[in-house]
């Protein structure tokens, strides 16, 4: 019967540590995706600077050599301003892959983790179970 009670007892305790362990990873994965979103909003402000120190210099260099600021230097610091839209959209879609799949881990661990402390509750119980059995077995003989 002590046996059965220590056996209980062990997969109560390993299911409150899987429980634990998983909250951890969750919590882990939470905080990876709020660091991305940070780096995300970093790499964005340097994109923008870098792109407007490129479309300054386009236009000094425009002005310093008499072209107007039309037909195909206009179009060219429309490019750059494309461009530099279309990078910040690709980062932040990035930045929303990376997110969302951390999110998912999150969600993830924390299944894992309720479902091995189940199947360690259930555990427990059997092995209670058993050690109920045994008494009773040995009581009738």
């Amino acid at each position: 019967m002590i046996g059965a009670f220590l056996g209980y007892k062990g997969n109560q305790a390993a299911a409150k540590a899987a429980q634990g362990v998983a909250e951890f990873n969750a919590k882990t994965a939470e905080n990876e995706a709020k660091v991305s979103q940070t780096k995300k909003t970093a790499e964005d402000a340097n994109l923008r600077k870098t792109a407007e120190r490129t479309i300054a210099t386009q236009r000094v260099a425009t002005v310093a050599s008499g072209i107007e600021m039309s037909g195909s230097a206009l179009e060219a610091l429309k490019d750059s301003y494309m461009n530099t839209q279309m990078d910040a959209l690709n980062l932040a879609y990035a930045s929303d892959i990376e997110q969302t799949a951390k999110a998912s881990e999150a969600a993830l661990a924390r299944a894992e983790g309720r479902a091995k402390a189940t199947a360690y509750k259930t555990a427990s119980y059997q092995s209670l179970l058993e050690g109920a059995e045994k008494a009773a077995s040995y009581g009738m003989s």
